[in-house]
């Protein structure tokens, strides 16, 4: 079966979550629907992952590696636009850095996503909250060309030891955030003397400026 069908036919599967419930989705699972809202977020995606059959689960590759395709939950509000900035990979801090753009794992995962909108609203309970219509994306020349800058002047400052000067307003479409369940969690990086420092591990994220670009206008939610 060529990638392409295979592709389509995830697609076509994602198409039959649309209206859904999260207690649907769940109750068609067998699964059990957190109680405690901190850990809903990393379910929503594994219970979505499970019924379209992702295997890549926390790899730093896309989340179906033979069709180069990743998954992506994405919370939007009633007039379909992305209520925060959506995770990518992790910013790698140490080690045997790459410089190449097209053998990052950021360029890997955002080759192909297959965009899941739900419900962001807080006000809505959980296990009420819809998806909406699945979205399959790839980045165009000038969203690619964009990628590629934010990427690379990232990636140099953390080459040159300056990883505590990279904040949130670098980078038009990608940006780096604290990636850690808490301030204790720490990891190691090297600064512009070549001197191990300790500080917190970051990832990469892609700005609402981009996803709303990619968000459908039919992927507005209405609730009766």
């Amino acid at each position: 079966m060529s990638c392409q069908l295979q592709v389509q036919q995830i697609l076509d599967k994602s198409l039959e979550l649309e209206g859904l419930t999260f207690l649907q989705l769940a109750r068609s699972l067998a699964l059990d629907i957190p109680q405690d809202l901190r850990a809903a977020k990393g379910w929503i995606g594994q219970a979505v992952e499970i019924f379209l059959g992702a295997k890549a689960g926390c790899l730093p590759v896309p989340d179906f590696p033979e069709l180069q395709l990743e998954l992506k939950t994405i919370p939007i509000n009633k007039f379909g636009q992305a209520t925060e900035s959506t995770y990518v990979t992790t910013l790698q801090l140490i080690g045997e850095l790459n410089m190449q753009w097209k053998q990052s794992a950021c360029f890997h995962k955002l080759q192909k996503i297959l965009w899941i909108p739900i419900e962001g609203d807080k006000s809505i309970p959980y296990h009420q909250r819809r998806f909406g219509r699945a979205i399959l994306w790839q980045p165009n020349q000038e969203q690619q060309a964009v990628l590629k800058n934010d990427w690379e002047i990232i990636t140099e400052m953390v080459i040159q030891g300056a990883v505590e000067k990279i904040h949130g307003g670098i980078g038009k479409y990608l940006h780096i955030r604290p990636k850690a369940a808490n301030s204790q969690a720490i990891t190691t990086t090297l600064n512009e003397h070549g001197e191990v420092i300790y500080t917190l591990p970051r990832g990469y994220y892609l700005r609402s400026q981009l996803t709303n670009q990619i968000l459908a206008i039919d992927n507005k939610l209405s609730r009766c």
